[in-house]
Parts: structure tokens; sequence; C-alpha cells
């Protein structure tokens, strides 16, 4: 890679990694599901009206959408409103890659290798060690949340990586239209209208800068600058950066937040980080092929490997993609 793709792949990680301090400070302003939908809202508009039409079909968008921003995100938030650190957040959230290889297996018949395997072993010690860390210090409530965002962020890479979009930036405009309405409708039901309300009514320079930053920065600039390099580079170049994500984010919450990180903690991330290397930079083996005959016209042809996404990034990431 040239020198300044490898600046702009580290300041998209950067962003990205901050991106989780920036969740936190704006939980201090918004219900954690009204912020996730002002986030996304802002995040189509008005770039919508610039990408032009969507160039996959819309069932993939949909399925993307519900998956990445309703489920995902709304757990996301939910959990760090209920007390999940940003760091950590930003950390246990790379176990995206273990259940998108273990779903990429049992959906798209990708036979994971050994290596693959021994990397997924070694991330969920991670976990383990990060779980026995926070059930020690915090709400192990919370803890769950973000695991479950991190799976259902897996489901999204899958569906990603079943529609292939050619367009990193236009896809995830079109995905950040669905959540906005499904979002507002749970807030409204659980987090009241009344509370919404007093949020909106609230608003100052600081949630509207937590919106544009997590909008903006971390969706519209991270994404298509990271689409760019994903159509220059092979994904096996560009994919290692997102290990980045985890240090920027433990290491801004410890600067900005003053979250304390303990020996454990730098375990499980030395543990989760090596693991999720090994998951997301080894090969998958090709599907095995069935025992009965099969008719040749009807045989299936064996996918590609998932390759899973940074903390924080597109599911267009989970797309591996080749040098035009």
């Amino acid at each position: 890679m040239r020198p300044v793709h490898i600046a702009l792949a580290v300041l998209v990680t950067a962003v990205w990694g901050v991106n989780f301090v920036v969740i936190e400070l704006g939980l201090g302003h918004f219900p954690p599901l009204l912020f996730s939908a002002l986030r996304f809202l802002v995040a189509a508009l008005p770039a919508v009206f610039f990408v032009g039409r969507p160039k996959v079909a819309w069932k993939w968008v949909i399925g993307v959408g519900l998956a990445l921003g309703v489920a995902k995100f709304g757990l996301l938030f939910i959990g760090m409103d209920r007390g999940m650190p940003a760091g950590l957040s930003s950390l246990v959230l790379q176990i995206q890659a273990v259940f998108t290889a273990v779903l990429a297996a049992v959906l798209l018949r990708e036979r994971p290798g050994r290596v693959r395997i021994a990397g997924m072993t070694v991330a969920l010690g991670g976990i383990v060690l990060a779980a026995v860390d926070e059930g020690a210090s915090g709400p192990v409530l919370a803890f769950v949340l973000v695991i479950a965002s991190a799976a259902c962020w897996g489901v999204s890479n899958v569906l990603t990586r079943k529609a292939s979009p050619p367009d990193a930036l236009n896809f995830m405009v079109w995905v950040s239209t669905v959540p906005v309405l499904p979002l507002l409708a749970l807030s409204l039901v659980f987090e009241g209208p009344e509370a919404d309300l007093a949020a909106l009514r609230a608003l100052d320079w600081g949630g509207v800068g937590a919106i544009v930053y997590v909008a903006w920065g971390a969706t519209v600039f991270g994404f298509g600058v990271w689409g760019f390099l994903l159509r220059r580079y092979p994904a096996s170049a560009v994919a290692p950066f997102s290990l980045l994500v985890p240090v920027f984010g433990m290491s801004s919450a410890a600067l900005l937040l003053d979250e304390s990180v303990s020996p454990l903690r730098w375990g499980a991330a030395v543990l989760l980080v090596g693991g999720v290397a090994l998951t997301s930079l080894s090969r998958s083996a090709p599907a095995v092929a069935p025992v009965a005959p099969v008719d040749p016209v009807e045989a299936v042809t064996p996918v590609e490997p998932v390759e899973p996404m940074a903390a924080g990034a597109s599911p267009v990431l989970a797309k591996p993609l080749r040098e035009t």
C-alpha cells in the first residue's frame, strides 16, 4: 500500500476507535434508541440524494439495515447506556469475527480451517477473561448485551456477503435509511415520548457534535474511505488495520474518560485481538462436496470466505474485494 493510503487506513481506525468514546458522551444527551435513530437519520440525509439508487436488491438493504442498524447498534447503545465501558465495548465487539465465521460455516457452507478454528478458540478465551474482569467490576447484563450486539453484527456480515454490494458508501447510506423509523418506534415504546422530547428540547452543541461525529465521521467518512481502500487493494492488505480499532478505543477511553484498564483486561485484549487476527486473516477450507451424486448443472459453487468487520465499521467489510 502507498504511504498515504496506509495513513488513511490508520486514520479511519482511529476515527472508529474514538467513536466509542463519542457514543459514551452522546448517551449523556439522548436515550440510547433515540440516539441510534438520530445517528442513522443524519448519516442517511442528505447523502441518500447524492449516492444514486441502491446497487443491490432491496431485500439485502432492508435485511442488513435491520440486523446492523436496529439490532446491532440498538443493543450496543443500550449496553453502553447500562454501564458497559467504551473501551471494553470496542474490544468485546471484535468477537463478531467468531460469530461471522460460525454463521458462514452454517449458512454459506464455508468450512473453517485449523488456523481459523484456533483463532476462534483464542478469541473466545479473551472474551471469557474479559467477562471475568467485567463481572467483578461492572454490570453483567450490559456485557451480555454487547456480546449479543456482536452476534447481530455477524448476521449482517453474512447478509452483506450474500448481497455483494459493488459500492460500499452507496450501500451503507441506503442501509442507514432502514433503521430510522424502527428505532424511533422502539424508542417511543420503551424510552417514552417524554424522555425523547426532553432530550430534543435540551439539545446543545455537545449533543449535536456527538450525532455529527458518529453519523458523518464514523459512518460516511469512515465507510467511504474504507470502501475506497478495499477497491484499490486486496482485503487481506486492508483488513489487518481493523485490529487497531480496539487499540484506539481503549486508549482514547483511558485518556478522555479516565477509564482504567486492569491487567486482566489487557490480557483479554491480547487474546481477543490475537484470536481475531488468526480468524480474520486465515482462509477457509473449500466447502465439503456432497456425498450423493449431484447434477453438475445444479451443483453449488463454493463461496469465498467472509472477512469479518472492524469494530464500528460497515458490513461491507465482510466482503473480500479483489484489486481492480
